[in-house]
Formats: C-alpha cells, structure tokens, sequence
C-alpha cells in the first residue's frame, strides 16, 4: 500500500480517487518544517498545495518518489534537489488555465472601465461626476501583449480574440509558427512594451524572470498601458512599479500575485487608486478547485499504476 501525504486541502473529488484505489493517506495541516520532517519520512508520493519543500525537507524523505503539484508552479520545491534525486514532479498542467484567462480579462475590463472608481461615485452618492472620472478605454483592437505563451497565455490569447484585438505574444522557448496558428503575432520583448495597451504575464518565476519588469521597462511603455500580474510576484519590481503607477507613467495595474505573500500592511501600493487587487486566488473558482484537486491526485494514480496515463502536460519540463 502506496502512503501518500496531502499537504493542504484538496479538493474532496480528488481524495475520493485516492482512497478508491486503497492509498493510505496522511493528511497534513501543520507545515512547519519540524512536522513536515516528521510525517514525511516513509511517505511515497505528496499531494503539495503552496507549502515549501526545501532540501532539509526533502534529503528526509527516503521513500518519497513523486511530488504531485496541486497547480503549475515550483517554486516551492527544491527542483535541484529533486531532479538529483530523481524525485518525479508533476504539475496540473490541465485545469487552470480557464479561470486564469478569466481573472486577467475581469481586471483588464475592469482597469480600462474604471468600474471600481465608478462603482465608489455611485455608492457616495456622486452620480452626477462621471464626468470627472479618467477617461475609460475600450478592449476592442487594441494590442494585448502576453508575455508566456503556456497553456495559460494561449487560454487568454483566445479570450482576447474574441474582443477583435491585436495579440502580441513573446516567449523566446515557443516557435513562431505556434503563435502564429493561435492567431497570435510574435514580437520581441522590447517590441511589445512599447507596443502594448494590455500586457499580461504569465511565466514562471526563475533567475532569468525575476525582476523582468523594472523602471527601466516601465518608462517604454505607453501612459495609457495597463499591465496584470496573475503569475509571481517578483516578476514585477513592486519598488518600481508604485513609482510608474503615482507618477502616472502607465494608466494602471492589476496584481494577484505579490513579491511577499501575504503582501505587508504598509506596502505603498496599497495608497493608489489607479491599481487593484486580488488575494492570489485567479485559480481558485470552485469548478477550478475541483479540476485542479482531481488533476493532482489522477496524477499519483497514473504514476503508481499506469504510468502511460501521465498527460505531457503534466511532466514538470513540458
């Protein structure tokens, strides 16, 4: 009997399938690192939502071969370690991208509307100062810059069709023919700052990523330019960011994501009016939660017992 750690809620349709198949299961709400050391120890497979397995967690877990991501990101595991190791990692490369495209358009439209300073002039009975609000913007033939052409960037590139826009897409580890049959136009990176109405981030968060957008970048963009983050944090430098934002160097951002999370009481960011906000929860519509806890449990089942099963999408370097 396969023991199998759950480290974090998952979805109760995903447990299901595990206990169907007879895994004996560990459920673990305490993630300090003591207790993770601890329960970890003869464990085969994990089920990880957003807890970090360092090394010191991981050179502990004798048995374990597989980490089952409950969504697409890493950077809470030790890759290093793990590819040494030879410790398989599979992500639910299938059922998020939806609600991610989703989450970016809600905030595109509701930037470039205005709808949340709207929203305040009819609630403080100020109806009559629509008049006075900046000037709103339409989706419609503009140019959306997506930076990431994953499963997610590809997801929003055909939301952003809908609205007859012009989709610019950089990702240097995608063909141009790929783009090309999403309806999509490649352009280079610095060639899309400068282009973009839109941009939309969807990459992981690395050496090369962090800190892609800095003053530096944000000085080329457009003033009427709205940017959204629903990846990482730090891909943005927040620092920078306020700066372009209070001086109205771009229109506005929309940020899921924060270089710390949860993100400080203090942060400056917080004082704007002209950038709004999301608790990391882009991926978490109730029809996504079930997708993504069933995805992360099928996993451990094709991995134990059928391998064959295994989605390419769902292997870690796909």
């Amino acid at each position: 009997m396969y023991k199998i750690a759950l480290i974090g809620n998952i979805h109760e349709d995903g447990v299901k399938l595990l206990k169907k198949y007879k895994f004996s299961l560990n459920f673990i709400r305490n993630f300090s690192k003591k207790n993770l050391i601890n329960k970890l120890k003869n464990i085969d497979g994990i089920a990880l939502r957003t807890s970090k397995l360092d090394k010191s967690i991981l050179q502990e877990c004798k048995k374990l071969k597989i980490i089952s991501r409950h969504g697409v990101g890493v950077d809470n595991i030790d890759v290093n370690f793990t590819n040494k190791k030879k410790i398989t990692i599979l992500i639910t490369g299938n059922s998020n991208s939806a609600s991610v495209a989703e989450h970016v358009i809600s905030m595109f439209l509701n930037l470039c509307k205005n709808s949340f300073i709207a929203d305040k002039l009819v609630r403080s009975n100020n109806f009559r100062k629509k008049y006075e609000m900046s000037p709103s913007y339409e989706l419609y033939q503009k140019n959306i810059f997506i930076i990431g052409f994953g499963r997610i960037g590809k997801s929003l590139s055909k939301r952003c069709n809908a609205f007859e826009s012009n989709v610019l897409v950089y990702d240097p580890y995608v063909d141009k023919k790929t783009i090309k049959k999403n309806n999509c136009i490649p352009i280079n990176f610095n060639q899309g700052i400068k282009k973009a109405d839109f941009i939309s981030i969807h990459l992981p968060l690395t050496k090369k990523t962090k800190y892609l957008i800095t003053k530096k970048h944000l000085t080329k963009m457009k003033k009427t330019c709205i940017i959204v983050n629903t990846s990482r944090g730090s891909i943005i430098k927040e620092k920078d960011l306020y700066w372009a934002l209070s001086k109205k160097i771009i229109h506005s951002a929309g940020l899921d994501v924060f270089e710390t999370e949860p993100p400080l009481k203090n942060n400056p960011l917080f004082k704007l009016n002209n950038i709004i906000f999301s608790p990391h929860n882009a991926a978490l519509t109730e029809e996504c939660k079930r997708r993504m806890g069933v995805e992360t449990c099928q996993n451990l089942i094709n991995y134990f017992f059928n391998k064959k099963k295994i989605k390419k999408n769902n292997f870690l370097n796909t």
